[in-house]
């Protein structure tokens, strides 16, 4: 029995304010960023979103960045730091440096978690996951992200923080 799929996850989500979230990379915990505020140094570097997806910053505090687009939070540090009376026109840039891990489980030969490599595919998720088993049910294979499942194909991409679930097919 395959597991049961969810509503469609794409297309445009609302969010705060009057901003809308676009596809694209979404950011998580244990995403590893390089933030650059231009003309201040001392409010640029690097730091890791913590188990919430929070982004801590120096005069901010704490900026919650989980299923925000790397743009999204360049916006939302400029936002804050315009708002709060830091700076008059800032220009803040976003560099994903690490991604988090995506997942693998069922029937391949090592199940577990492995480092995203951008523009991964489930065939290459498998391959670096040893392959599939004799038992495995290529065509009931599911990714995950968040409430999100979708049936996958070879092509289909896996993103960071994906958890892939391959059944076993039954004789």
């Amino acid at each position: 029995m395959h597991a049961p799929l969810s509503p469609p996850c794409h297309g445009v989500v609302p969010v705060r304010g009057n901003r809308r979230r676009r596809e694209g990379y979404q950011l998580g915990p244990g995403d590893r960023l390089r933030v650059a505020v231009y003309r201040h140094e001392r409010l640029s570097g690097e730091s890791t979103l913590d188990a919430t997806g929070t982004l801590v910053m120096p005069l901010l505090g704490a900026i919650p960045a989980d299923g925000l687009t790397p743009r999204e939070l360049e916006l939302e540090i400029e936002e804050q730091l315009q708002d709060d009376g830091y700076l008059r026109a800032p220009h803040v840039g976003i560099e994903v440096m690490t991604h988090r891990p995506f997942y693998i489980l069922g029937e391949v030969s090592r199940p577990g978690e492995y480092e995203h490599v951008s523009g991964m595919t489930l065939v290459n998720a498998v391959a670096l996951a040893g392959g599939y088993t004799y038992r495995a049910d290529r065509t009931g294979v599911t990714i995950s992200r968040g409430h999100c499942v979708r049936e996958a194909t070879a092509a289909t991409k896996v993103l960071p923080g994906a958890v892939i679930r391959v059944p076993a097919r039954f004789f």
